[in-house]
């Protein structure tokens, strides 16, 4: 039972594929051979994760390894403090990792909830409802509007079936269904018109149907299984630091070594030697950086939240900040997902209306004569009591009189969102149905159907009885005789339906949804009377309208150096109107690729095209997970934005996938690494900005941690080298490790971002953590830090002031000159002299609390004891000061010639 040539067969055929009788349904015995054979009707859940085993390989990783055998070092040196916070950050950065991969592991679950709890079906001639579960291939299903169905049909009978499938499909607009049968065994799947799907909900009409799959065999379930094979991949900055731990630890061993074996070499005690050799490996390897990392992306997280993004992955952020790629979905992600009245066309002029949403407040352009008994009036009249759809806020139903009122209330509407948009079109006009059935009463029906393409009512008031009509404007014309026109009504002659023809192929050019509106005074209320000898009133041409932040972020994102590529299920004329007033495209010969065309296309041939391409239009699930795929393949980094089911496996493949908050389903959601709560999708570039901004705090004091530690290493490896005493002694080394690599070079990690971040292009994917001259920067800074340290300590020795005063010295220098160290990580390009050290009021206390934690150790006598430290005079505290402050003012210095000689040579 293959499921792609359902649609190509009839109704009698599939019957009798499936060896059912369709007035009877299955016998219990057959139900359960098939539910034996088939299983039940549920999607395949991927064998858990043992929790357990699931928090201790969070232990794994190579950098929570050095961590570890900080741990244990500190601990020989019986620095106890120091052990228990390195434990404390092992153990923080564990259950963060436990939390974030347990939370994924919920996607199967929350795609079960989409399927139906119980189903209405025909079996042994009797209708019963049964748990949905217990479905088989072969089962009549009768189901009606607002069910959700609960496995994949072919309709056999429909009577105006109309069904929701933008969750699978991306399709903005609902369905028309039909039991015919279609020729093209090739048909995409959201042209499967007498096909149902498993999650989809029916929106009008009922109908009976053969279940023609269940449970992982479903086009739902297809999406479940490319979930379950998504594999997760490390981030960037995962990949940075690995490769970061792994080079600090090899370069602190071979140092640590060399140390121990000089010192020993030179009359040193060995015991000595291991102790000041392991203190320094401690001080070379940054066992900080980890937990600095976590609380920037922590912190980036709060922020991201004020601007209505919420991070589900702390890495996500840093990721987005290196895309180059933004796939989205179009449908409630780059457009509002309501339908919106844009044009309206009656005695020959066209009005543009204005307004975003279903939120009734607009005017109309272009019309200057608009009276209570104009034609418009009348059009507007037709669409809203031709009509069965309800504005509402809150969820309550509003009438015209509660217009005005709770206006800090969303509007939204009840029923067809087609139906809906002439609903709110009308209010813009002032007219409301709840108010013209104060003197008018609703006596029939004629509901629409596919073979019509039209629906009509009937009203009757005190004047008789009239039919309203709205429906294909080629069908509604073809029934037309005559026009309503200012003067009253008159006949519509040939030339006057070219007119209205060019008009409605002008709106349909525009990828506008053109619905007709007619009406007709009746006699009686016999149907036959009713669709006939109809009086055209005019045109309505509406669209799912872009959101207006869209536009301005996309423009954002190119200007970031990051291409936004729209994937949607929805027609590529749609897609490519679109796309041209979002700005992803220009010209109209700009191409759109269809799932269609995707699906003649070898990988090769994708891979050629895939970036010259900014839309793809009427795709499957699998097509969007197959971009996704290709453009990584590529090299780019590539996040996908999406709200429905058939979203979930791209945004999951996608280095981030970012999930809208209120129309996102939950499988989207917990398939994702980000959710924009509000679903703006200009909070994705807020995220971009946040991501870089991390990203550059990362760069700034790893630079300064490892700017640091170089000048730690270098004082006591050249120390050691020349002869000199031991500059630092262990607990010292211990100590400046502390003192710096705490508070102030966390404070860097909640630094503002700079303002030409967002002008910058991405970084590129293989990128260094040491790129763009960071390690040019780090290995200067600590060259001056660590010769500044032993100028210090050798002035020292040379002046006379002995050994314990002369290690004070170059201990406090080397103290000093990495907190002037840290105004200079700032910023990459600018020196100590441009940038606003004020700006970061964190910093600042830092770097006081820091000196005043140096001043207790030298000054107060218990300190003294225990650092063997002694009490600096003013000439001494001079050349401290001098030696620890003076290379980064003159860095400063040459940084502000450099950009000054730069910016007059660019101006010229």
């Amino acid at each position: 039972m293959e499921r792609q040539v359902w649609h190509i067969l009839s109704g009698e055929e599939i019957c009798r594929t499936l060896n059912v009788n369709p007035e009877k349904g299955l016998g219990e015995k057959e139900v359960e051979r098939r539910l034996s054979h088939f299983g039940q009707n549920v999607l395949a859940e991927k064998k858990g994760v043992n929790p357990v085993f699931l928090f201790l390989g969070q232990f794994k990783d190579f950098m929570v390894m050095v961590l570890m055998v900080a741990t244990l070092i500190s601990g020989l040196l019986g620095e106890v403090a120091d052990a228990i916070t390195i434990l404390a950050i092992i153990f923080l950065n564990a259950v963060l990792g436990f939390v974030q991969e347990y939370k994924a592991e919920r996607s199967m679950e929350s795609l079960r909830s989409l399927t139906a709890p119980e189903a209405l079906v025909v079996r042994e001639g009797l209708d019963i409802r049964i748990p949905a579960a217990d479905l088989v291939p072969g089962d009549i299903l009768i189901l009606e509007a607002g069910d959700r169905l609960p496995a994949d049909i072919r309709w056999l009978k429909t009577a105006n079936i109309r069904v929701d499938e933008a969750a699978l499909t991306g399709e903005s607009q609902a369905v028309n269904k039909t039991s015919r049968s279609l020729e093209d065994e090739l048909t995409p799947m959201a042209d499967r018109r007498n096909m149902g799907y498993m999650g989809t909900v029916i929106v009008s009409g009922h109908g009976t149907g053969a279940v023609v799959a269940t449970g992982m065999k479903t086009e739902m379930g297809d999406i479940a299984g490319m979930i379950q094979n998504v594999k997760d991949e490390e981030t960037p900055l995962q990949k940075r630091l690995d490769q970061l731990g792994k080079w600090l630890v090899t370069i602190s061993l071979a140092v640590c070594i060399i140390v121990v074996i000089t010192g020993t070499l030179q009359g040193e005690s060995f015991s000595k030697m291991f102790f000041a050799g392991v203190s320094l490996a401690v001080a070379a390897i940054p066992e900080g950086l980890p937990a600095i990392v976590t609380v920037s992306l922590a912190l980036g997280v709060q922020r991201m939240v004020k601007r209505k993004a919420i991070i589900r992955k702390l890495p996500a952020v840093e990721t987005l900040g290196c895309a180059t790629i933004i796939c989205s979905d179009k449908t409630g992600t780059l457009t509002q997902n309501q339908m919106t009245v844009r044009q309206v066309y009656c005695e020959g002029k066209t009005v543009t209306v204005t307004g975003n949403g279903y939120d009734p407040k607009g005017d109309f352009i272009g019309e200057a004569d608009f009276r209570e008994k104009s034609v418009f009036h009348a059009l507007f009249r037709g669409a809203v009591l031709c009509n069965n759809a309800f504005l509402s806020r809150k969820g309550i139903k509003v009438a015209g009189i509660f217009r005005g009122r709770n206006k800090s209330t969303a509007w939204g509407i009840e029923g067809d969102p087609t139906e809906g948009a002439l609903l709110v079109a009308g209010a813009k006009a002032g007219i409301w149905r709840e108010t013209i059935e104060r003197k008018e009463e609703r006596v029939g029906e004629i509901p629409f159907d596919s073979e019509r393409k039209m629906m009509s009512v009937i009203y009757k008031n005190k004047e008789g009885l009239k039919a309203y009509v709205k429906g294909a404007p080629d069908s509604i014309l073809r029934l037309c005789t005559a026009e309503l026109t200012r003067e009253g009504v008159i006949e519509l002659t040939p030339q006057r339906i070219k007119e209205i023809i060019k008009a409605n192929d002008a709106m349909a050019g525009q990828a506008l949804r053109v619905l007709a509106v007619a009406e007709r005074k009746l006699t009686d209320l016999q149907e036959e009377s009713v669709e006939k000898e109809l009086v055209f009133v005019g045109l309505l041409g509406m669209i799912d309208p872009p959101r207006p932040s869209a536009v301005k972020a996309i423009k954002i994102c190119r200007q970031a150096g990051i291409k936004p590529v729209m994937i949607t299920g929805d027609h590529k004329l749609t897609a490519q109107a679109v796309a041209r007033e979002l700005g992803m495209i220009k010209g109209r010969n700009q191409r759109v690729v269809t799932g269609q065309e995707l699906d003649k296309m070898s990988e090769e041939e994708l891979g050629r095209i895939i970036l010259d391409i900014s839309v793809f239009a009427r795709v499957a699930p699998k097509d969007k997970l197959r971009i996704v795929t290709a453009l990584k393949k590529k090299g780019e980094i590539v996040a996908m934005t999406g709200d429905g089911v058939n979203d979930a496996p791209a945004v999951k493949e996608a280095d981030i996938g970012v999930a809208m908050g209120i129309a996102g389903t939950d499988v989207t959601k917990e398939a994702s690494s980000m959710i924009i709560s509000d679903d703006n999708f200009a909070a994705i570039v807020a995220a971009v900005e946040e991501g870089r901004g991390i990203y550059d705090n990362i760069r700034k004091f790893i630079r300064y941690l490892l700017s640091c530690n170089l000048g730690e290493v270098l004082t006591m490896f050249i120390g050691t080298l020349v002869g000199l005493p031991l500059p630092l002694l262990p607990i010292q080394i211990l100590w400046v490790n502390l003192v710096t690599d705490g508070l102030p070079a966390m404070a860097l990690g909640v630094d503002r971002a700079e303002p030409d971040i967002m002008r910058r292009p991405p970084r590129r994917t293989d990128e260094s953590v040491f790129a763009r001259g960071l390690g040019r920067k780090i290995v200067i800074n600590g060259t001056m830090i660590g010769f500044g340290t032993l100028f210090v300590f050798i002035f020292g020795l040379w002046s006379g002031c002995g050994l314990p005063t002369a290690r004070t010295m170059a201990f406090t220098t080397l103290v000093m000159a990495q907190l002037f160290q840290v105004f200079d990580c700032k910023s990459e390009t600018k020196g100590i002299f441009e940038i606003n050290i004020f700006s970061n009021l964190f910093l600042i206390a830092a770097v006081l609390i820091s000196s005043l934690m140096q001043l207790a150790v030298i000054y107060l006598p218990l300190m003294q004891e225990i650092f063997q430290t002694t009490a600096l005079n003013s000439w001494q505290w001079l050349i401290v000061l001098l030696a620890a402050g003076g290379p980064t003012m003159v860095l400063g210095v040459l940084r502000l010639v450099r950009n000054v000689v730069y910016s007059r040579e660019q101006y010229v």
